[in-house]
């Protein structure tokens, strides 16, 4: 399960810039997950939550948001969703020679820092 490195790649970066930022913790990270990244956004949440234990972010939640796949001909700038499996082909023209617009992001979107009294009660709960 791939799902497992990438959360723990989000938590490693999420981690650096909590000790940039002076923060206490993490309330929330938001990724931004293509339709053809290969991710299975259940299994990264599960992941998420276990890569974050004993860490700043411990206890953050998980916000994914679905970045959908579009293409767009080389030829005669049509642009279409690709979707599931992926149509890469123009709907219009029939060319193969297209270039994938949108639908492979896997980036960190935001990160919500945690604040006073309320992180220190989720780490009393620990």
């Amino acid at each position: 399960m791939h799902e497992m490195s990438i959360a723990m790649a989000v938590v490693c970066q999420v981690e650096e810039a909590a000790r940039a930022q002076g923060a206490e913790g993490v309330e929330a990270v938001t990724l931004r997950v293509g339709e053809l990244a290969g991710v299975v956004p259940e299994a990264l949440r599960f992941s998420f939550g276990l890569a974050c234990e004993g860490t700043v972010l411990a206890g953050a939640e998980l916000v994914t948001e679905h970045v959908p796949g579009r293409a767009r001909c080389t030829s005669c700038a049509g642009e279409w969703a690709t979707g599931m499996p992926p149509r890469l082909c123009c709907e219009r023209c029939g060319d193969s020679r297209t270039e994938l617009l949108s639908g492979r992001e896997l980036r960190i979107a935001t990160v919500r820092w945690a604040t006073g009294p309320r992180r220190a009660l989720a780490l009393e709960e620990l």
